[in-house]
């Protein structure tokens, strides 16, 4: 049986009925429209042409560049990442090569500001990279596309491959925020996800990054994984803690193993029942509310001092394919297999498979494989759930004046759909707002999920793991 409705801080847990009621299957909004929209109509063509378009602003928005590394060592079982697991380190030569050609390719496209407010590296494992590749690809991303003054230069990390040497590398090379993936601490769940990894080989990477000047720290956790249970990951809440990361993001685990082959080597049977697993969630919530940790939206957790704390209270906080940023809306460049771009009212992404990117390359053609173009109805939904996402509330008087519509009547049929949250106290509707109640944070997608137009259209729910 899970624990009764409790209040912790500005979050409150809702209770089993609740969760069961509104825990259907649901995106996760890094975007608006969801990335499965995209279609192939939209081209490399199609890219280029915005890409060409950005100077035509009067004020263009922010640069930002996402840089995709997809190699690993080896594999996590429930890794639903796109990568590439190979022990050949001589491949990422190719690759580096393959990453400076489409940065020229984009850069000569290109028009407006390109100095840099924001650049992730993300992955597979960026780490897979050597010292000198690091410096490298900084050298060739910054020698065409400038970091601003006070950039945000984050990296995905995996203490395996980041001894103390390679940390102060990183901040060498103008990295200042990691995160870096823990899932749990318990042997056993590791063993059962091909994951080892000791609390003292991540205690040493924290604290190379604590001495070389990162600003901030961020931990990934998993609850659903083979072999968890309340009392094996409250210990791994014990050692989280003493780390004490600026930020720490805990993601439910989707079991989906007809859709990624890796998850097959996960025993079903060893995976925690349905009601173990959320009161694991529930537990972990109220252990790092109560140790600090604000919780800002989704999965994600930020000591009250942290910078994504501060934007969030400031109504500053942004959403986007990293999740949850600080910086303004951006323009996102993304290099490499599979990453993503949001040039203008646009999103698109390159190709999947390593070899068509480097084919298509070769070409002489940039690699993407597929975009959306927004229009008037998707930039005015966009607003919407993004405002939902990031601050729990919806200024209907706020988006009247951005699209220049009758919030009430254009979203008619979305108001009545509210009105089942709202009887479950969920939310609440004023003539001037629609504000996430304290109990209804956690279910928070489900309210977006009303304001979905595609979802309205198909109902294609299977595709998307469960809010919770």
């Amino acid at each position: 049986m899970l624990a009764p409705v409790t209040t912790v801080k500005d979050i409150e847990l809702p209770g089993e009925a609740l969760l069961r009621r509104f825990d259907h299957p649901g995106p996760r909004y890094t975007s608006y429209p969801t990335a499965d929209r995209f279609v192939e109509a939209f081209d490399a063509e199609t890219f280029a042409a915005r890409l060409a378009k950005r100077g035509d602003l009067a004020s263009p928005a922010p640069l930002s560049i996402y840089v995709h590394v997809p190699f690993c060592d080896k594999v996590c079982f429930y890794c639903a990442c796109n990568k590439v697991v190979t022990r050949h380190h001589e491949r990422a030569a190719e690759y580096l090569d393959a990453l400076q050609t489409e940065a020229d390719l984009v850069g000569g496209l290109l028009t407006g500001p390109r100095e840099l407010e924001q650049l992730h590296f993300g992955g597979g494992t960026p780490t897979f990279l050597s010292n000198a590749e690091l410096a490298q690809v900084m050298a060739m991303l910054t020698e065409r596309y400038p970091l601003a003054k006070n950039a945000e230069c984050s990296i995905e990390v995996d203490p395996r491959s980041t001894p103390p040497d390679k940390v102060r590398t990183l901040a060498e090379l103008g990295f200042n925020r990691m995160s870096m993936g823990v899932q749990d601490f318990d042997p056993q769940v590791q063993k059962a996800v091909n994951r080892l990894q000791s609390y003292e080989m991540t205690r040493a990477t924290i604290d190379a990054a604590r001495e070389a000047g990162f600003v901030s720290v961020n931990l990934d956790l998993i609850y659903g994984l083979p072999r968890q249970t309340r009392a094996g990951f409250s210990k791994t809440l014990d050692r989280v803690l003493e780390l004490s990361p600026e930020r720490i993001a805990l993601y439910h685990y989707a079991h989906l193993p007809e859709r990624f082959k890796t998850q097959r080597r996960i025993l079903a049977e060893e995976l925690p029942p349905s009601a173990e697993k959320t009161q694991i969630m529930l537990d972990a919530i109220t252990r790092l509310t109560e140790a600090g940790y604000r919780y800002i939206g989704m999965d994600h957790f930020a000591k009250d001092t942290d910078d994504l704390a501060l934007a969030q209270a400031r109504g500053r906080l942004h959403r986007n394919f990293q999740g949850y940023s600080t910086r303004p809306d951006c323009d996102l460049i993304g290099l490499g297999v599979s990453s993503i771009s949001k040039v203008g009212p646009t999103y698109s992404q390159n190709v999947r498979e390593l070899d068509e990117y480097y084919d298509r390359l070769r070409a002489g053609g940039l690699p993407t494989a597929r975009g959306v173009m927004l229009d008037r109805d998707d930039l005015l939904r966009r607003a919407v759930i993004m405002a939902l996402m990031c601050h729990f509330e919806v200024s209907k008087e706020g988006i009247e004046a951005a699209h220049l519509i009758r919030f009430d009547e254009y979203f008619g049929r979305e108001l009545e759909d509210l009105r089942a949250f709202e009887d479950a106290g969920l939310v609440e509707i004023t003539h001037d707002w629609i504000s996430v109640s304290p109990k209804g944070k956690l279910l928070v997608r489900g309210i977006a999920m009303v304001f979905d137009r595609y979802l309205r259209q198909d109902q294609r729910l299977r595709r998307y793991s469960k809010i919770v």
